[in-house]
């Protein structure tokens, strides 16, 4: 964005985003910022960017585009709306399958692996593999038979089955196939909440003073997290975070909570290792009886009819939570008139963690869903300006 004198950019890869003060044609200062809240945090000395795309598109990218073409492809390229547009220098839609094009060279995923790398294939890769093959030469021999559209032949773009397992034998190979049972790999016991009861999570209360083995809560984020933490202290239940699963078996714990990508939990059971390990990893899928997945697809599900939307709000009570679409979940606390200078107009009243207020216009309804959670009486509020809704 820019805005007089200033420039705020959010690199990709980048944790946070750069707001650039120019003073005349000259850089005055490079400091951080807080997206939601707009103020500086600390200065830096420079600012690294990654390119927006995987090719360049200077005057000598595009002579090599346009050279390289009118060699691997047949027909007049002046018809062609890619031809054109990279001529001018226009990234069209679909430009990513002309990479060849731009280069004398292309590298897979593997030139950038080292030596010591290990892979793991999970599934039935070779499969996998064969059906993309299959999905792709019928494809291309549809598009191939129009001749407004001229295209790069499939091996041109892709790396073949033998290819693959060609490079990927060059390096140690775990292979995860089937779905057999294993000893090291064993289930939960149910500790899933319980909506219909006024302490949903007794189960894994109960469990938790049971059960002899140590158990880590792992969220799918650092804001999901946060948002679990506050939801089991609200019934008594307080794990310490820890960063890494590697802190954790460093620690005397016997239960704690971190983040991390697993999407279904499982008893790792190795009795006859150095040390033994004996780890109960419990995700929000056994807790929620739901998938990461089917979480996201929630979250990102947008309230398509207005009308429903109030029709649903009409039936809430007050202190019943609700779901922002920008700052998450919230407490209704009625509807309010107010007056900004055109006369009256009504706004819902929504209070959030710390007691901090938005007023949201009744226009705006769309932003504005149910809370679905765990319980609407222990419905973790966020905090405003705080990003933890986006990190969720």
């Amino acid at each position: 964005a820019v805005r007089g004198g200033l420039i705020d950019l959010f690199p990709m890869g980048s944790l946070v985003p750069y707001r650039v003060d120019l003073f005349d044609n000259e850089v005055d200062s490079i400091r951080t910022f807080d997206p939601d809240s707009q103020r500086s945090l600390y200065p830096v000395p420079e600012v690294q960017l990654l390119p927006g795309r995987e090719f360049p598109m200077d005057e000598a990218a595009r002579t090599l585009f346009r050279q390289r073409w009118r060699e691997k492809l047949e027909g007049d390229p002046t018809k062609s709306r890619i031809y054109k547009d990279i001529a001018q220098g226009i990234a069209t839609a679909g430009i990513e399958y002309y990479l060849p094009l731009f280069f004398e060279q292309t590298a897979t995923i593997f030139d950038y692996l080292g030596e010591q790398a290990m892979l793991v294939l999970h599934g039935e890769v070779d499969q996998a593999l064969d059906r993309f093959w299959v999905d792709t030469r019928e494809r291309h021999r549809f598009v191939a038979a129009d001749p407004s559209r001229t295209v790069l032949a499939p091996e041109e773009l892709f790396q073949r089955s033998d290819e693959f397992f060609a490079n990927a034998n060059r390096h140690a190979t775990l292979a995860l196939r089937g779905h057999e049972p294993t000893d090291w790999a064993r289930p939960l016991p149910d500790v899933a909440a319980d909506r219909n009861t006024t302490e949903p999570l007794s189960a894994l209360g109960k469990h938790l003073d049971s059960t002899a083995h140590r158990v880590l809560i792992v969220a799918e984020s650092e804001g999901r997290r946060e948002s679990l933490i506050e939801l089991l202290r609200d019934h008594h239940i307080t794990p310490p975070s820890v960063a890494t699963l590697a802190e954790f078996e460093a620690s005397d714990e016997k239960f704690a909570i971190t983040a991390a990508p697993l999407a279904a939990g499982f008893f790792w059971h190795e009795p006859g290792a150095t040390p033994p390990v004996h780890i109960q990893f419990i995700t929000e899928t056994e807790l929620f009886a739901t998938s990461p997945q089917g979480r996201r697809r929630r979250r990102q599900e947008q309230v398509s009819s207005v009308d429903a939307l109030i029709k649903d709000l009409s039936e809430l009570k007050l202190g019943d939570p609700v779901v922002h679409a920008s700052h998450g979940i919230g407490r209704y606390v009625g509807l309010i008139n107010i007056d900004l200078g055109d006369g009256p107009s009504e706004f819902l009243h929504l209070e959030y963690a710390d007691k901090a207020t938005l007023y949201v216009p009744v226009s705006q309804l769309q932003l504005i869903s149910r809370y679905t959670g765990v319980s609407a009486e222990e419905a973790p509020l966020h905090r405003l300006g705080s990003g933890q809704w986006d990190k969720a």
